[in-house]
């Protein structure tokens, strides 16, 4: 039995593989996705890659059924970090990107997320409009004969985009001109460093160890041996324990854990103690404004991101703009502002110089960068940046939005935010991805912060329908 279709969230489309995303709903999703977007390209070029999961392959093969028979030429480019999608569609000049992930879910999971030709995520507009031709997919010309589309493998060297001149131009192996960005973003060797990589039995796992180990470093890795079920399966970002503790075995200078489709990461100091996305961006937006990198001395996080970072960055006049979560958002803004670095508490940092979406390769080179230039230890340089207690809580509940609907739930929360410091700390919002509703809410005071959450939760949870 199928259960109801997805829809898009904060991240692409997400459900269970062969349950709410089916084949079936692959094949028309490449359908609506290619009708739309179609219209915004000069060419019908799409670039598609996947994580490590056993159900990507079975998805693989559906979506770029539907991309083919709208007319694109298909390039798949196999299992890669979701930024080297990214990366690929903006060099080859595509109309389009597809990443088959589910990020740092569990292996039952994917998702299907697409990049529009800038190699940034589509906004909330166009996924709009992909759905609703979703809804009456049978109303999409189909061509016939030549105008079918065409699937390459870029591993075996057959990819094909339409240039400037509308030529067909051949390329080889576009994913190692990637894997050269990366590298050259490290701004140096990395001799000295002895590092521990935990890449989560996902896409960095046939990347991360060979480039660090090949700029010069002592390199000891963890949960670089997917099988299709064991990607994220307690190991990487969502569970860097192991890392920490393989870190203060073996002396490592530091330690980078990478979800499922390699765009962020969360390391660890020398000590073993975690350094987040927060920090990572303290960390960096100090060094890149004292380089005169920083344009326009600001930096961008979400309404998640731990209220310390923000009077760290005050500190040294810097401005905290705060954005929804997502870091589709963080990018939106950075786009409006000009800020060139931004990013999630996740480990979710975009570099606007450097890349068009979240790369975790390339934050821990930044931050390793960052150690080299101040020679000085992880430790020392992320211990500056004060956390202020936050708690974050997620209410299972079986409607996503009857909470909204309930005047003492709106009235909690407006009481809520007046007694916090500043009513930005607190959020209250609907997952994307996961039938929970998450609370979080922080401030120099714990029992205060404790406080707000718990009531916050029991209510949400008592109109909410919990499961």
């Amino acid at each position: 039995m199928t259960a109801r279709e997805p829809t898009f969230g904060t991240d692409g489309v997400r459900g269970v593989a062969n349950r709410e995303l089916t084949a079936p709903f692959a094949l028309k999703l490449g359908i609506a996705a290619a009708h739309i977007l179609g219209r915004h390209a000069t060419n019908r070029h799409v670039i598609v890659g996947r994580d490590t999961r056993i159900s990507g392959d079975m998805l693989e093969a559906a979506l770029n059924a539907g991309l083919a028979a709208t007319g694109c030429a298909v390039t798949n480019v196999g299992v890669v970090p979701t930024p080297a999608v990214s990366h690929i569609v903006v060099r080859l000049r595509a109309a389009a990107g597809a990443i088959i992930s589910a990020s740092h879910n569990p292996y039952e999971d994917n998702g299907i997320k697409f990049l529009g030709p800038d190699g940034c995520k589509l906004p909330d507009a166009l996924e709009s409009e992909i759905e609703d031709v979703l809804a009456n997919v049978q109303d999409v010309p189909w061509p016939t004969g030549a105008g079918i589309g065409r699937i390459f493998d870029a591993a075996e060297g057959d990819t094909v985009v339409h240039g400037a001149e509308d030529a067909l131009v051949h390329h080889r192996a576009p994913v190692m001109g990637y894997v050269a960005h990366v590298a050259a973003t490290a701004g140096g060797p990395l001799d000295g460093f002895r590092l521990v990589l935990d890449c989560a039995n996902g896409a960095t796992s046939y990347f991360a160890p060979a480039l660090f180990a090949d700029l010069g470093a002592d390199v000891h890795v963890l949960h670089a041996s997917p099988d299709g079920t064991n990607i994220n399966r307690n190991c990487g970002s969502t569970a860097p324990q192991a890392m920490c503790e393989l870190v203060r075995q073996v002396g490592a200078d530091a330690g980078l854990a990478f979800d499922g489709d390699g765009d962020r990461v969360i390391m660890c100091d020398e000590a073993g103690r975690l350094v987040d996305g927060d920090r990572i961006m303290a960390i960096c937006a100090v060094g890149m404004k004292q380089r005169g990198e920083l344009d326009g001395d600001q930096v961008v996080a979400t309404i998640m991101s731990n209220a310390g970072l923000e009077a760290f960055l005050e500190a040294h006049g810097i401005a905290l703009r705060r954005t929804d979560v997502g870091d589709r958002y963080v990018a939106e803004e950075m786009a409006r502002t000009g800020a060139v670095l931004g990013g999630e508490q996740s480990g979710h940092v975009i570099f606007a110089h450097l890349t068009r979406t979240g790369d975790g390769m390339v934050t821990g080179l930044q931050v390793l960068r960052e150690m080299r230039q101040a020679q000085k230890p992880l430790g020392e340089i992320a211990g500056n940046v004060p956390v202020y207690p936050q708690v974050l809580r997620n209410v299972p509940v079986a409607d996503r939005r009857r909470w909204q609907e309930v005047p003492a739930v709106q009235a909690a929360i407006r009481e809520a935010r007046s007694a916090l410091e500043r009513p930005e700390w607190l959020s209250v919002r609907a997952s994307g991805t996961e039938p929970v509703v998450r609370v979080m809410a922080q401030g120099r005071d714990a029992a205060a912060v404790e406080s707000v959450v718990s009531r916050l939760c029991t209510l949400i949870e008592r109109h909410g329908g919990a499961i």
